[in-house]
């Protein structure tokens, strides 16, 4: 059964030290890395000559950015939480970016400042959406894009999916749903054009589907970096403290029985969104 987008809670954007690290060490090469890329290489199809980067986490786009434009295109990357930047910093980039805790819906920059503004897999966080893309509006030049990804419907992530209904059957009365209802909340082309016109966006937004594949040596690299690398974390461990392991080995036993022994592959499906000021 398909369930459609639900509101966010306050607790989903909170990244401390531990999830940061996990992020970066699990989560970035098993699900962002591969769209990093891609989006990189669609904001090349702009003249930009300056790049403000929302929600950067750990920096896996930054660093695509960074390789993919010359050091004269200068990149400015923002995250609301500072333990996903400093984990950011501490990877480092292949050449200079300019690290900023910033808030998306309250962004600390003049009017008319960057070329461009792009956002991998994190909008779908921001609590008031319209803020948010009124702020990447007005700090854009005229003619200025921008550029950002989300995730399809959880049925679409298939370890996304198989990890979140293994829980359900740890939480049969309170199932943690955190990635259901943000990661994999926001992906309703009509929403979301809808919101980037109120966000001020007047051109028509574009909207494009990629497919790709995410692989993982075994069942337990999905199982931990969703369970110990995202905020699905502090939901199972508010649900039965002391239990992480548990839930961790029984997401896994669930990606095994779906994908086998060994090497585990699964599908993923997002969205790439543009709009220009």
């Amino acid at each position: 059964m398909s369930i459609g987008p639900t509101e966010a809670s306050p607790g989903d954007s909170v990244f401390d030290d531990e999830i940061s690290r996990n992020y970066e060490r699990h989560l970035v090469p098993l699900i962002f890395e591969p769209y990093a890329g891609v989006l990189a290489e669609r904001l090349a199809g702009f003249n930009v000559s300056s790049v403000l980067e929302l929600a950067a986490g750990t920096g896996v786009l930054t660093r695509a950015l960074a390789s993919r434009f010359p050091a004269s295109v200068s990149i400015t990357a923002t995250d609301l939480n500072q333990a996903m930047l400093d984990q950011a910093a501490f990877v480092g980039t292949s050449r200079p970016v300019g690290w900023r805790q910033a808030d998306a819906l309250r962004l600390p920059f003049d009017d008319a400042t960057f070329d461009a503004v792009v956002c991998q897999f994190g909008v779908m966080f921001f609590p008031d959406k319209l803020r948010a893309f009124s702020e990447a509006q007005r700090v854009l030049v005229p003619g200025g894009v921008f550029l950002f990804s989300v995730w399809d419907r959880i049925e679409e992530n298939e370890f996304a999916d198989v990890v979140t209904s293994s829980l359900a059957s740890m939480f049969p009365g309170d199932p943690p749903q955190f990635l259901r209802r943000t990661p994999h909340g926001y992906f309703d082309g009509a929403v979301i054009a809808g919101d980037l016109a109120g966000g001020g966006f007047m051109s028509a937004a574009n909207m494009e589907t990629i497919a790709a594949r995410s692989r993982a040596p075994s069942a337990e690299v999905p199982a931990i970096a969703y369970c110990h690398g995202t905020p699905l974390r502090n939901e199972i461990e508010a649900r039965a403290p002391g239990r992480l392991r548990e839930a961790t080995e029984m997401a896994a036993d669930a990606v095994r029985q779906r994908f086998g022994d060994g090497v585990v592959d699964g599908r993923t499906q997002a969205h790439i969104v543009s709009a220009s000021k």
